[in-house]
């Protein structure tokens, strides 16, 4: 190949791999929207007093689980809005199968702020394509606590 070819066919290889390099970093950024918005669901949901939602939502584990969710519904119901003040996910930027509590602190008109923790998996890769699993909610905690 002559130098004249064969710099237009680096350019266009160069091209092509951050085009690839960009896909992938845009399906991993990706699925941290994912989570936000099953989380945000969730507890709309929660806010609702909507148990049913919230379990369709949740693959709890176990009955205690369940039982926690059934109680959050019926304590936490709030009209209005729900405001996310504060998120903070155990498994941000994890590139592949990935669990970890993530603390939310929201609002809601006529209610305090109020922190919960959400149990999260995620699995897949950015090439084959990530999932977010929400396994368990807590009851409440204390506004300065730490998810455990």
């Amino acid at each position: 190949m002559t130098g004249r070819l064969r710099r237009p066919a680096f350019i266009a290889g160069g091209i092509l791999v951050f085009l690839a390099i960009s896909l992938l970093v845009g399906r991993w950024l990706a699925v941290e929207n994912t989570e936000r918005t099953a989380v945000t669901r969730l507890l709309q949901a929660q806010a609702r007093g909507d148990a049913g939602a919230m379990l369709r939502d949740l693959r709890c584990p176990d009955a205690g689980c369940e039982a926690v969710a059934r109680a959050n519904a019926a304590r936490l119901r709030a009209p209005g809005r729900l405001s996310i003040a504060r998120y903070d996910s155990g498994t941000s930027h994890a590139l592949g199968r990935a669990q970890g509590q993530t603390r939310v602190v929201w609002t809601a008109p006529g209610r305090l702020t109020t922190v919960q923790c959400v149990l999260v998996r995620r699995s897949g890769t950015p090439l084959s394509g990530a999932s977010v699993t929400l396994l368990r909610l807590s009851a409440p905690i204390e506004r300065t606590a730490a998810c455990r």
